[in-house]
């Protein structure tokens, strides 16, 4: 199985295993939202245990962060 390329740039895994992505709307046309709207799009938004299971699976394949050895 392949690691889909797609999915691997538009969602970002955590150490603890969280599947985070950043919400749309973030790119242009910026001028014309409030101030608020713009903020609350600003990060990382958290995906759901369902969405985050399949995401994995394609994900197979994609490198993790690696963990740093102790010396």
């Amino acid at each position: 199985m392949k690691t889909r390329k797609a999915i691997k740039k538009r969602f970002k895994i955590t150490k603890k295993g969280k599947v985070l992505y950043r919400p749309i709307g973030q790119d242009h046309f910026r001028a014309k939202k409030s101030g608020k709207a713009k903020r609350q799009k600003r990060g990382f938004v958290k995906v759901d245990k369902t969405l985050a299971k399949q995401i994995k699976r394609a994900l197979k394949y994609a490198p993790r962060k690696i963990k740093k050895k102790k010396s």
